[in-house]
């Protein structure tokens, strides 16, 4: 009997990294394809065409995104074309073909200035191009294909490829002391836990238990860039002085939301998700690193 196909996009980045790590332990229920740009440009709607044309996947993650939040302030048809058309596009063609799309968004659809953890139902507004981009691709998922799973994920990181974790402690082994933005609150996610996450809801759902709509997953607790830093400072046991800055001292070009810690307690009523603190999940990812 044929396996359900689940197609991953972005697999160089860090989501479908992980992603692909895990699918070995679902190949006896699952194939799987992992995509990057060379097969299949979301860029290219004919190749978007084609590419269900052949495949016809049963479920398709879309990892794939334009995430570099600040250049996207000027490459803005390239971040609005990936983030937002290409989604549309993508949600058109599951519904054509009957796949079940699962897509991932951000934290920075909210404009940061909630005192408490977004619900998923929480008014948007993004406060930069690349969240503005983000929550038009969620409109746009949920509006072209009824069965299509948003996942809003903050702060991710992985052992693989660029992130917060790996460039704090590249900048600790460098330098003596290192400053970092302070009053900016949220909630890590570590890609592995984000992937297992999506892979338990890949399998309920080929048990018939899909549910759709807007989720949150991040890590469990909350904290800010500094505690982060602080934080992957101690576990891996190195020296460096860290000192707070606010967000005024670190000027960038695009704005970034001073809070947003998401409420994800909808993910685990819904599906079979475990949920891991943020500081465990650092030290799993770290003890890799080290």
């Amino acid at each position: 009997m044929q396996k359900p196909l689940v197609v991953v996009t972005g697999k160089n980045g860090q989501l479908g990294w992980e992603l692909m790590q895990l699918s070995l332990t679902y190949s006896n229920s699952f194939d799987f394809i992992f995509t990057d740009r060379g097969q299949l440009d979301l860029a290219d709607e004919r190749s978007i065409s084609d590419f269900f044309q052949t495949y016809q996947p049963a479920y398709f993650i879309n990892c794939a995104a334009y995430t570099a939040v600040d250049k996207a302030e000027s490459e803005q048809d390239l971040a609005y074309r990936i983030n937002a058309v290409a989604v549309g596009q993508i949600a058109h063609h599951c519904r054509v073909h009957k796949t079940i799309l699962i897509h991932f968004s951000t934290d920075y659809v909210f404009d940061g200035k909630g005192i408490a953890p977004y619900a998923t139902d929480a008014p948007t507004d993004p406060v930069n191009y690349y969240g503005y981009t983000k929550r038009v691709g969620e409109q746009l998922a949920l509006e072209n294909h009824a069965s299509t799973i948003v996942i809003r994920t903050s702060w991710v990181y992985s052992s693989y490829g660029h992130n917060f974790v790996k460039t704090m402690l590249r900048l600790m082994k460098e330098r003596d002391a290192i400053k970092v933005v302070a009053d900016q609150r949220g909630c890590p996610t570590y890609a592995a836990d984000l992937a297992e996450a999506t892979m338990k809801i890949v399998d309920a759902s080929q048990q018939g238990q899909l549910h759709t709509g807007i989720f949150h997953y991040s890590n469990t607790g909350e904290t800010n860039w500094y505690e982060f830093a602080k934080a992957i400072r101690d576990i891996a046991g190195l020296t460096c002085l860290i000192e707070p800055i606010t967000t005024a001292e670190y000027p960038t070009p695009a704005k970034r939301p001073g809070y947003s810690v998401m409420e994800i307690a909808a993910i685990t009523k819904n599906y079979d998700v475990v949920l891991h603190d943020w500081k465990d999940s650092l030290r799993r990812c770290l003890s890799i690193l080290s």
